[in-house]
C-alpha cells in the first residue's frame, strides 16, 4: 500500500542525495520514477535537483499553478514512485495533490525538505506535510559548531547570524548553516 512520506532535515543533511539514491535504486530495477522540485530553487537551474557532492539530474519544476496529480496521470508510463525535492516551498494544494496520488493512484510519494526556516517558523509545504504525511522521518546532520544534532538553520550574512528577513532566500553554505538549538541562540562569533 502506497504512503506519503515526509523526510525532513536541516541544511546539509543529505536530503537531495537521498532522493538521487532512491531514484537510482528504482531505476536500476527498470521501475521509472518522477522527480519534482520547486521552481523557486534556481541554484543550478530551474528543474534540476543537485547535491552538494556534485551529483545532479533533471526534475519537473513545480510552479504554484502546477497540478502534480494531472502531471502524473498524463505520464505515458505509470511511475513506481514520486520523489519531491525542496518540498518546504510547496503550497498546501501541492501537498493535497501528493496525498491524492497516494490515495487514488496507489503510488508512493516521498517528499524531502526543510521543516523550519531560519526564524524557526514552519514553511507552508512542511506544515501541511506534517499534517498529511503517513510517515515522517528526520534526516540527521550535525551542528556546524559542535557535535550535537542540528535541528535549526541559521542564515548568515557577512559571517554573522541573521534572525529577520524574507522567509525564502535561496542559498547554500554561503547563506545557511545547520545548527543545534544552543548555537542558534548563542553562535560562536569569530
Amino acid at each position: 500500500m502506497a504512503q506519503l512520506f515526509f523526510k525532513y532535515g536541516a541544511m546539509n543533511s543529505g536530503k537531495t542525495i537521498e532522493i538521487l539514491k532512491v531514484a537510482h535504486n528504482y531505476e536500476e530495477q527498470n521501475k521509472p520514477v518522477l522527480i519534482f522540485t520547486s521552481a523557486l530553487d534556481d541554484r543550478d537551474k530551474i528543474g534540476y535537483v543537485a547535491s552538494r557532492i556534485g551529483i545532479k539530474r533533471e526534475a519537473i519544476p513545480l510552479y504554484p499553478e502546477t497540478d502534480m496529480y494531472e502531471r502524473v496521470l498524463n505520464e505515458e508510463q505509470t511511475p513506481y514512485c514520486i520523489l519531491v525535492d525542496e518540498s518546504q516551498f510547496l503550497l498546501k494544494e501541492h501537498v493535497l495533490q501528493m496525498a491524492k496520488i497516494v490515495d487514488d493512484l496507489n503510488i508512493p510519494v516521498m517528499a524531502f525538505g526543510l521543516k523550519n526556516d531560519f526564524t524557526n517558523t514552519l514553511f507552508e509545504g512542511s506544515k501541511y506535510l506534517l499534517l498529511y504525511a503517513d510517515k515522517i522521518e528526520e534526516i540527521k546532520t550535525i551542528c556546524w559548531y559542535c557535535h550535537k544534532k542540528a535541528t535549526m538553520n541559521m542564515r548568515i550574512v557577512d559571517g554573522r547570524p541573521v534572525y529577520t528577513g524574507e522567509q525564502i532566500q535561496i542559498g547554500g553554505n554561503e547563506a545557511y548553516v545547520p545548527v543545534c538549538r544552543k548555537h542558534y541562540f548563542d553562535p560562536p562569533l569569530d
